[in-house]
């Protein structure tokens, strides 16, 4: 990874910041994607637009991969791609939340080695790079220890905790939502809650940043079967994400029931 990826990734953040924050969420213009495939704002553009400029204007190597861009199969044939979402969690931006976020990343073989969360409308910027630790806002941060599922803080919807998940029954947490699926895997790094748990298929776009953020601060961090997530695939997803401390992260696998 050359030394200045993740230093571009945070310059790149924040201009996308300065770019989101000029629309108003609840008076965007927007619109419903083809095939259920959510809403998207004005904003969610002009910030893709920016960063289109901006990342592969630096790195022309590089592939590209975004929520707001047509995919193609270019990036695939490239050692390095920036995995790109313009704006995480765009139904809570519309409703005028705090919490949406700005996610990017690079991978290279699969394996993200530079990342950036940002969350403009709370100054909060996590950042990770490959064997140097994570931060957020330029400090330390690291996962809990807890071991026990029951009554761990953990991010997760009400159809997770089904009982057609687990093995027995579902585990007594204390459950919260956020609506950037990259702040929840940033939040868990932090230590903020214990665990995260999506059972759905994720976009790469929503989770590649959340996974080097994770891992470099010391959580654990798989697919619900317990795989290692890998990106830049021809189909751009992965089968959920389970992350938290060691002991935790353990726990939730052995008792999920499986794909």
């Amino acid at each position: 990874m050359p030394a200045t990826d993740l230093s571009l990734l945070i310059d790149a953040a924040r201009a996308a910041g300065q770019v989101a924050s000029g629309f108003t969420g609840t008076s965007a213009q927007s619109w419903d994607k083809p095939d259920g495939a959510g809403p998207v704002t004005e904003a969610d553009l002009a910030v893709n637009a920016c960063l289109e400029e901006m990342l592969p204007k630096a790195r022309p190597a590089y592939g590209w991969l975004s929520e707001e861009t047509p995919d193609t199969t270019d990036r695939l044939s490239a050692s390095r791609v920036f995995i790109v979402d313009p704006i995480d969690g765009t139904q809570g931006f519309m409703q005028g939340s705090d919490y949406w976020a700005h996610s990017l990343a690079i991978a290279e073989a699969g394996v993200v080695t530079a990342a950036v969360v940002f969350l403009p409308m709370r100054d909060q910027l996590f950042a990770a790079a490959a064997g140097e630790g994570a931060t957020l806002n330029g400090v330390p941060i690291a996962p809990t220890d807890r071991a026990e599922m029951d009554g761990s803080r953990v991010l997760t919807s009400k159809l997770a905790l089904s009982p057609k998940n687990w093995k027995n029954d579902a585990p007594r947490v204390e459950r919260a939502y956020r609506p950037s699926l990259a702040y929840r895997m940033a939040a868990v790094a932090e230590g903020r809650f214990d665990a995260i748990l999506t059972l759905r298929s994720c976009w790469e776009w929503d989770v590649a940043a959340g996974d080097l953020i994770l891992r470099e601060a010391g959580a654990r961090v798989t697919d619900r079967v317990g795989q290692q997530l890998e990106f830049n695939n021809p189909h751009p997803a992965v089968n959920g994400v389970v992350a938290g401390g060691q002991s935790l992260h353990t726990q939730l696998i052995g008792a999920l029931a499986g794909a």
